[in-house]
């Protein structure tokens, strides 16, 4: 029988949502015993489209059963006594409450948080909610369109002139539930010994995860670069979708050498060396001249074509699959990316949990079970880790653990972040002659002379809480050095390409050999093995090759991506689970192994309701645009000013009344045509006219106040740039105060976590390392090294703390 990385553990799920749901199934999955509570009729979910028959007449959600696979379903009333008193009991076998309700009703209900912390200090507790227990967004009215505006992820999207564009939900959900396995395991790692912890996970909080590159960007340059229009990412070109022969390709050119590569590629090589278009900006200046010059020639072969001759020639290409291309996709199909799903009569082909370890791989989906299938009663005994609470006093849960990071960039120092801030010990190796790239792309004199690698707000985001130190892994020693590094370290991760590790004789295999306890971690875009396994790719490629462009936007507009680029902190927080679930085993059996991790694969989670619509009914979902299959209306609407925006939905009859009472329209509220949802789709135009005329004489935030306090879910389409200044992040204390050497003081986001019932997150304890900072603390505390041997290793420039590159290509 497999063994699985959570045998052992128990959960319990008390609430609903998506991301409780998500995280729960990372439980479960992996082989936890995750026990669903759900009220008297199942949870409302079960209810939402797209509906599968699963026998007897009865018609449930394919996208609840996909979240639920491998649960137990309970039922009870939280509000009746002898059901909380069962409840009680069953927590009190438990290791772990997973619970989604709202932070007031926690409060007030006969299942409150301290209450079992008082009566049960053994049981850890993940709190998830849209904005976590305390500031002034806690209560407010809300949905994923609304807390993606607040979070600076709608308004760079989209035409130039507006409106910004809403992608389709489901997005949030997965990225909070992913969030919030992470401080859940993490704080499980600590055993008997460690005590159980309490945290509150923010989903708002979750989600700033993706914002942060553009807000580093903003800090950085005194304000946030405006929406370059549609079909377009980035500051760069060409980027975006394009059309070929059959079907859309996903292009992302950031470097000169790319640039000329890609010319070659498409016939037109002369273009590469044209000096009107020679940087950066050029072409981005002169992106609408350039797309008439490039469509015609990738015209001539199919995006399958383009996308193949570019991994030879390294190039950041991907085909836009729809849903139906994606489920046939071989590079998939071979990993096992795709598996059934059962519940009742109904079967359906869903996305597998990415985290691919080699050894103790997740349960491919399987059986959802149906409400309250199982009895409270019946349930077999379990007997919890924890003797305890944990205390101020303890360490914290990762402490001891040692990982060697190789990551550079976005994705791979994003999940060595996530471990280093429950106190792993990070060690980032990095050289002289090739600093991670997030220290700048630029390098031309200025890059080394005024030490800018040592500037880039971005990187100071992605490497706190962690050590540095140079090793120039093209010599002997420097290698050799990596290898002793990697013998007594508990996990080693890197986010190469597939080819880059194994040229330096150090592939997973050679890995294990030098140490076999070794969690081994890569990352590359489509996993190490296959035909695909060579592409390269930026987190705009990976959003691109996961499909989701294809289902964003309205009919007859190209594929929609976010201006954010979702793949990578995607790929870090799958990474970070990865890494968590592999020492779980470790610490268990005693056994390494390999995560081939496919960063593509990492996405679709956020296209699993879209794929499952496929599977379900053979064709794809129509496209919404701005507007919401349930909702109505829905959008994002102009406020008084300049390119001011807020984002609203209407979730009942009874809100659009209030929206009426609002905008002070009671012609609309009398007119009986608009009282059902039904009615007001019909004139969904005339609707969407009227509610535009009222928030063009509103500034956003006083638009978004009146909205609330009539009860309805709104919110300010904010930039990037203002969200160190947006009230509920600073009362929140999500900013940090920050002074390093060569940047000075500055800002750093804080984790989308609260320990316990604090409000207030954990202290930062040490910014990003300079270029080598700690290279005698670690050669000499770690590996035992000399003064002289240290003193030699730099003199012959092995190591370093002064960046010699040259320039990149």
């Amino acid at each position: 029988m497999q063994q699985f990385p959570l045998s052992g553990i128990r959960v319990v799920e008390v609430g609903s949502g998506d991301a409780l749901a998500y995280c729960g199934k990372l439980f479960s999955d992996f082989g936890a015993e995750v026990i669903k509570v759900e009220p008297p009729g199942g949870d409302p979910l079960r209810h939402a489209a797209p509906l599968a028959a699963i026998g007897d007449g009865t018609h449930e959600s394919g996208v609840f059963a996909w979240l639920n696979t491998n649960k137990t379903s309970v039922t009870a009333d939280l509000d009746d006594a002898a059901d909380v008193a069962r409840v009680r009991a069953l927590l009190a076998t438990s290791d772990l409450l997973l619970d989604a309700r709202l932070p007031g009703a926690i409060e007030a209900s006969q299942l409150s948080h301290r209450a079992l912390r008082e009566s049960d200090p053994a049981l850890a507790i993940t709190a998830l909610s849209w904005f976590g227990e305390h500031g002034p967004y806690r209560d407010l009215h809300i949905t994923e369109a609304v807390c993606r505006s607040l979070a600076g992820l709608v308004k760079l999207v989209g035409p130039v002139d507006g409106p910004p564009v809403l992608p389709r939900d489901g997005q949030v959900a997965m990225t909070a539930g992913l969030t919030a396995f992470i401080p859940s395991l993490a704080g499980l790692m600590g055993g008997a010994a460690g005590g159980a912890r309490r945290f509150t996970v923010s989903a708002f909080e979750a989600f700033l995860q993706i914002t942060e590159f553009d807000t580093g960007l903003a800090l950085e340059a005194g304000f946030s670069r405006p929406r370059a229009g549609l079909n377009r990412f980035g500051r760069g070109y060409p980027s975006g979708a394009f059309m070929t022969k059959h079907g859309w390709l996903g292009v992302t050119v950031v470097t000169p050498a790319q640039w000329v590569g890609f010319c070659e590629l498409i016939g037109l090589p002369q273009l590469g060396h044209d000096p009107a278009y020679n940087t950066t900006i050029d072409r981005f200046l002169r992106a609408e001249a350039l797309r008439d010059i490039i469509t015609p020639a990738l015209m001539q072969q199919t995006a399958q074509h383009w996308f193949e001759r570019g991994i030879a020639l390294r190039l950041p290409l991907a085909v836009v699959p729809d849903m139906a291309e994606l489920l046939t996709q071989e590079v998939h199909r071979s990993r096992g990316a795709f598996a059934e799903v059962t519940i009742g009569a109904a079967t359906f082909t869903a996305p597998v949990l990415p985290q691919s370890l080699t050894r103790t791989p997740p349960k491919p989906n399987g059986r959802a079970p149906r409400a309250g299938e199982r009895d409270i009663a019946g349930l077999a005994p379990h007997a919890r880790a924890a003797r305890r609470a944990a205390t101020a006093d303890d360490a914290l849960p990762l402490a001891g653990v040692r990982i060697v990071d190789l990551t550079m960039g976005w994705a791979g120092p994003t999940a060595t972040r996530q471990l280093a801030d429950f106190g792993a010990d990070v060690i980032k190796v990095e050289s002289c002659q090739y600093p991670d790239w997030f220290r700048g792309t630029d390098t031309r004199p200025p890059y080394l002379e005024e030490t800018l690698y040592e500037k880039t707000y971005w990187f100071q985001f992605n490497n706190r809480n962690k050590r540095g130190i140079t090793l120039d892994l093209t010599k002997p020693r420097g290698l050799a050095l990596l290898k002793q590094l990697l013998r007594d370290a508990d996990a080693v991760i890197d986010n190469y390409a597939a080819d880059v590790m194994p040229r330096l004789g150090l592939d997973a295999a050679a890995m294990l050999a030098i140490n076999p306890r070794l969690v081994v971690v890569t990352m590359p875009a489509f996993g190490m093995t296959g035909a695909w396994s060579g592409a390269r790719a930026y987190g705009s490629t990976l959003e691109q090759a996961s499909g989701l462009p294809s289902v964003n936007g309205g009919d007859g507009d190209p594929p929609t991506m976010l201006h954010a680029a979702l793949g990578d902190p995607l790929g870090g927080l799958n990474g970070a689970a990865a890494l968590l679930l592999g020492l779980a085993h470790q610490k268990a059996t005693g056994e390494g192994q390999h995560i081939d991790l496919s960063q593509v694969q990492c996405m679709l989670p956020l296209v699993a309701p879209f794929i499952i619509t496929q599977s379900l009914t053979g064709r794809s979902e129509p496209r919404h645009g701005n507007r919401h299959p349930d909702h109505v209306p829905h959008g994002c609407f102009p406020c008084l000013g300049i390119d001011q925006w807020i984002t609203l939905a209407v979730r009942s009859d009874a809100e659009w009344l209030a929206l009426c009472a609002a905008m002070r329209r009671p012609d609309l509220a009398d007119d009986t045509t608009l009282a059902s949802a039904d009615g007001r789709r019909a004139a969904e135009d005339r609707i969407e006219a009227a509610v535009a005329q009222w928030t063009a004489t509103v500034r956003p935030d006083v638009a978004m106040v009146t909205l609330q306090r009539h009860g309805i879910a709104a919110g300010v389409a904010r930039l990037p740039g203002d969200l160190p200044a947006d009230p509920h992040l600073l009362a929140t204390g999500h900013w940090h105060s920050a002074d390093r050497t060569f940047i000075g003081p500055h800002l750093l986001p804080s984790v989308p976590w609260r320990p316990e019932f604090a409000a207030h997150p954990p202290p930062i304890h040490s910014t990003a390392p300079t270029l080598g900072q700690h290279n005698a603390e670690v050669l000499s505390q770690v590996l035992g090294l000399s003064a002289e041997d240290i003193a030699a290793l730099e003199t012959s420039g092995v190591i370093g703390t002064v960046a010699t590159v040259k320039g990149k290509g």
